[in-house]
C-alpha cells in the first residue's frame, strides 16, 4: 500500500508541475513572449485608424507607424504584421487583455498611461491641432477661447490627450463631448453639435484633406496649449509583463534612428524630420513616465 500511495503522489507531482509549466507557455508573461513570437514569424498590432499614423485603404493597413512597426518587428525576425484597427480608447485594454501583441498608434507617453502599459522609446513628436466651421465663425483660435464662451462645444475623440489638455486650459467637461472616430468629429462639428474639433496636428490636418469637404477649415493660427504633454511624444506600447519584448523592441528602434530608417519613415508619411523625429537620448520614456519632458 505505501508503495503505490508513493507512486500516486508521484504522479500527481508530476501533474501539478506540467499544469504549471503549461500555464507559463500558454502565457504571455516574461522572457517567452520574444521567442513566442519569432518562432510563429507574426505579430498581432493594434492601431487606430487615424491618419497619418495608421488607417485603412484598399484593404491595406497603412500610416508611419505601421510602417515603424513592420521595421522593427523586421530586424527582430518577425516578418509578418497581423493589423488590427480598433477604437483609440480600446487599444490598452486590448494590450492588457492579450488581445494585441502590441499597440502603436502615435499615443502620447503619459504617466498615467504609464501605469497600465509599458512604453517603447519615443518615436515622434507632435503638437496640436484645431478643425471649425469655415470661415472660424465664432474665431477661435486656442482652447482659452472656448474656455471663455460657455455656450461653445468641442468634439473629441475618446480617450486621447486632448481631453484633459481641454480640462487643464479651463475648458469645461461640460463643454466637452466625444466621438469614436476622427471623421465622427468632423460630422458633428458640420451638423452643428459641435463648434470645433481637435486632435493631433498631422492627423486632423490631413484628416480634413482626405474628407474634401469646403464646410470645415483647420485653423492655421491656431495657439498650441502651454499645458504638459505638448509637444507629445508618441510610442509603441506593450502588455506590463513583456519587458524583454519592449527591451529587444527598442533596441531596434534606437538602430533604426541612427541609420535615417524611422527619418525616412516620417517623412514618406507626411512628417517632417525636423519637427516630428525624436534624436536618441533627447528625451527618455522614463523621463515621460516621471512627468518630466
Amino acid at each position: 500500500m505505501k508503495k503505490i500511495a508513493l507512486i500516486f503522489l508521484a504522479a500527481l507531482t508530476m501533474l501539478v508541475l506540467a499544469a504549471c509549466g503549461g500555464e507559463g507557455e500558454a502565457s504571455t508573461d516574461g522572457a517567452g513572449k520574444l521567442a513566442q513570437l519569432q518562432d510563429a514569424g507574426k505579430v498581432k498590432i493594434g492601431f487606430a485608424n487615424e491618419v497619418p499614423y495608421a488607417y485603412e485603404e484598399n484593404g491595406e493597413i497603412k500610416g508611419a507607424n505601421v510602417d515603424i512597426a513592420k521595421a522593427v518587428f523586421k530586424e527582430l525576425g518577425i516578418e509578418e504584421v497581423d493589423a488590427q484597427l480598433a477604437d483609440f480608447s480600446q487599444l490598452i485594454p486590448g494590450v492588457q487583455a492579450n488581445q494585441f501583441d502590441v499597440i502603436t498608434a502615435g499615443m502620447a507617453i503619459k504617466a498615467d498611461r504609464c501605469e497600465r502599459v509599458l512604453f517603447s522609446e519615443p518615436e515622434m513628436k507632435y503638437g496640436e491641432g484645431l478643425i471649425v466651421a469655415a470661415g472660424n465663425p465664432n474665431n477661435i483660435q486656442s482652447y482659452k477661447d472656448i474656455a471663455a464662451n460657455s455656450d461653445l462645444k468641442v468634439v473629441v475623440m475618446e480617450g486621447t490627450t486632448e481631453i484633459e489638455f481641454l480640462k487643464q486650459e479651463g475648458v469645461s467637461p461640460e463643454q466637452i463631448i466625444t466621438a469614436p472616430d476622427i471623421p465622427a468629429t468632423f460630422s458633428a462639428v458640420q451638423a452643428g453639435r459641435a463648434d470645433a474639433t481637435t486632435g493631433t496636428e498631422m492627423t486632423v490636418k490631413m484628416a480634413l484633406e482626405s474628407a474634401g469637404t469646403d464646410k470645415l477649415e483647420f485653423v492655421e493660427t491656431f495657439e498650441q496649449p502651454a499645458v504638459d504633454g505638448v509637444p507629445s511624444y508618441g510610442a509603441a506600447a506593450f502588455n506590463l509583463n513583456n519587458e524583454e519584448l519592449r527591451t529587444a523592441y527598442n533596441e531596434k528602434l534606437q538602430e533604426l534612428k541612427e541609420n535615417g530608417t524611422i527619418a525616412k519613415i516620417l517623412e514618406e508619411n507626411g512628417f517632417s524630420e525636423i519637427s516630428n523625429m525624436v534624436e536618441v537620448g533627447s528625451v527618455t520614456t522614463e523621463q515621460l513616465c516621471g512627468g518630466e519632458g
